[in-house]
């Protein structure tokens, strides 16, 4: 058995934001089959990585890669192309839509017929929009919430809203989900639900990097963690060598940890 797909390349990233150096030469890798999660202080640069790593910020330095193809200076829609899907957040959802219509939004990279097919209604397009259908449906019962899918999103609790949010980057059929800050707002209950789910993705040939503050969330369903400090990398490992690097522990414990 061959090693794992390499997925993401990250070399030597720099972001400043005028005087502020949010990251400041991070170079990591993604592997295919893995959920990785990436922790730190707050004003750490965790998600100015994810932005950086999705296109929606372009870096003042450094490469990156998806699938090994560059995608330093690329746009977020052309990242997406590539096999590249995120959530936010903040739920950024379509809230007088209904939670399937959010959904087949995430499947207009697959899409192939244009306005002129879609307005005559030509066999090609009816086919495509049931299939666009069909994988919008599928995507919400790999979450657990198909039968909600005819709600209005605001109608949904806010738990089912970041669920929704992970269905609609799954309907895109990427090969890896960023994702930022799943857990951020979730019960207990909630958020042991999203572990299990999270688990399954990766299971079914996702692979995912998450941004979370729950430490006990992270380490519990995580394969690697990457730590950063000030925008630099300070650690990168198991969650149980992370966990006890001494950097790690003055990092959020400070000096006299």
């Amino acid at each position: 058995m061959g090693n794992p797909e390499l997925l993401v390349q990250v070399r030597g990233v720099r972001k400043r934001f005028g005087g502020l150096m949010a990251l400041d030469g991070v170079s990591f890798d993604v592997h295919a089959g893995v959920l990785k999660a990436i922790i730190g202080p707050n004003g750490a640069g965790k998600s100015t990585m994810l932005n950086v790593m999705s296109g929606l910020v372009r870096p003042t330095d450094g490469e990156l890669a998806i699938c090994g193809v560059p995608t330093t200076g690329l746009q977020a829609h052309q990242v997406a192309a590539l096999g590249l899907a995120r959530t936010f957040q903040n739920v950024q959802l379509f809230e007088n839509m209904s939670v399937l219509e959010n959904v087949m939004v995430g499947r207009h990279l697959r899409t192939r017929q244009g306005l002129l097919a879609s307005a005559l209604r030509l066999p090609r397009q009816v086919r495509e929009e049931r299939a666009t259908v069909a994988a919008a449906m599928q995507a919400l019962e790999r979450v657990g919430i198909a039968h909600r899918a005819h709600l209005p999103a605001a109608a949904l609790p806010f738990g089912q809203q970041r669920l929704l949010e992970i269905a609609r980057a799954l309907a895109a059929e990427p090969r890896v989900i960023l994702l930022d800050e799943p857990a951020s707002g979730l019960s207990s209950h909630e958020t042991e639900g999203l572990a299990d789910l999270l688990k399954a993705i990766v299971a079914g040939g996702v692979t995912v990097v998450l941004v979370d503050h729950d430490m006990q969330f992270v380490m519990g369903i995580s394969d690697e963690v990457l730590v950063l400090d000030q925008g630099r990398k300070i650690a990168e490992g198991s969650p149980d060598l992370v966990r006890s690097d001494p950097k790690v522990i003055r990092a959020y414990l400070g000096e006299g940890a």
